[in-house]
């Protein structure tokens, strides 16, 4: 297979690439890329070929439609820091792809603050929701921005999350000619930018916010529900049972609220969920709290269990929180569940406990009795009141 070269290439253009890059574009036959990024070569006889819109469904048939050329694909500074480098790669394989690596945004915008690149957080909101954007006190993250209403709406989404002070730093055409630095705060953010920007935070919660954490165990109230919640405590002792690694997929079947599926989500950005709720009002509340808690690609499927599961990818956990008795549905996750994948299973009622234990005897794992209380006013006085009891049932399937 021939080999794709690809050249990243930032705002400062043709003068800004090495020798090396230089070369390549020179001796190509065919040069992909966009609008902007070709405008900043200067003329040859290679085929110019800007990249539709949208662009990723393209691609194979571009690179099938010039097979056998000199290809060169231009990218925006490092090709393989959320650009098409890496889309490239996964599609041909690393042995088919070579590339030629420029400074990144992200490169440039640390040099311009100062800021070490190794204790900086990098998101992108190309292609993603703004709401995607998950802030903690005393972090600095650098935004990739979708274009010139991102920086208003990330200073907006701080704001209503109690990071108002933070300090926002946007870059726009960063290397290039016309670069320019604009500084505020989330809360009195006004400045009007270009449409290819870099924003810096350097995040700061407003006095009297209490922070929500990536780990496990957020407050019962941080979600909109209706009683049918896995409580603070049981949820991270489920989450613990789960034990989420990065990239894997989480089936909550009968999430509820869908607390387990979120939290599962928060512990690392490339965790996936899909929460599975046959109550209409329930499955409309796991996509208002998926979207305040800072996972909007939680995928939720409003839908009964099992028949609910038969088109699902293929997870690397479940947990079933609802419908643990409901005939088939433990069958058909452990049937889907890949070898290696974890099985958790809570269940509160003598019929759902008796289930669990028979699965058990079946298969193995361990059961676990879960007993919670809180300290609750009894007349003038404070004591304790007990939460009804879980049965948790926990499993790995070799």
């Amino acid at each position: 297979m021939a080999t794709i070269t690809v050249v990243g290439i930032g705002a400062d253009g043709w003068d800004g690439l090495s020798l090396s890059a230089q070369l390549e574009l020179g001796g190509a036959e065919v040069i992909i890329g966009s609008g902007r990024q070709l405008a900043l070569l200067p003329a040859s006889d290679a085929l110019a070929v800007p990249w539709p819109s949208p662009m990723l469904p393209a691609v194979e048939p571009l690179l099938a439609e010039h097979r056998g050329k000199r290809v060169c694909v231009l990218a925006s500074g490092d090709p393989m820091m959320f650009g098409i480098g890496g889309t490239l790669v996964r599609l041909l394989g690393a042995a088919a792809v070579r590339v030629v690596p420029h400074p990144s945004s992200v490169s440039l915008a640390c040099a311009r603050l100062g800021w070490p690149v190794e204790e900086v957080e990098v998101v992108s909101l190309v292609g993603r929701p703004v709401e995607s954007l998950l802030a903690q006190p005393n972090r600095r993250l650098l935004v990739l921005s979708a274009g010139a209403a991102t920086p208003g709406e990330v200073a907006e989404l701080l704001s209503t999350r109690g990071y108002g002070p933070t300090p926002m730093v946007v870059f726009e055409e960063l290397g290039g000619a016309g670069e320019r630095r604009h500084d505020g705060t989330a809360a009195t953010w006004s400045a009007r930018v270009g449409g290819l920007n870099v924003i810096a935070l350097d995040c700061l919660l407003a006095p009297g916010v209490s922070p929500l954490g990536r780990t496990p165990g957020l407050p019962d109230d941080a979600f909109d529900h209706d009683g049918q919640l896995t409580k603070r405590e049981v949820r991270a002792v489920t989450l613990a049972a789960l034990a989420p690694l990065p990239g894997q997929l989480l089936w909550d079947v009968g999430a509820g609220s869908g607390s387990v599926a979120i939290e599962w989500m928060r512990t690392h950005p490339s965790c996936g969920a899909v929460a599975v709720e046959s109550r209409a009002e329930r499955a409309e509340a796991i996509l208002r709290n998926a979207q305040l808690l800072s996972v909007p690609a939680l995928t939720v499927v409003h839908g009964r269990a099992p028949a609910a599961l038969s088109t699902l990818p293929r997870p690397d956990a479940i947990f079933v929180g609802g419908g643990v008795s409901g005939d088939g549905v433990l069958a058909a996750c452990w049937e889907a569940l890949r070898a290696g994948g974890r099985l958790v299973a809570n269940a509160v009622t003598l019929e759902s406990e008796s289930v669990l234990t028979r699965w058990q005897a079946g298969v193995g794992g361990a059961l676990t009795r879960i007993e919670v209380s809180r300290a609750a006013p009894i007349g003038g006085f404070t004591g304790w009141k007990p939460m009804m009891p879980v049965t948790q049932w926990e499993v790995v399937k070799t």
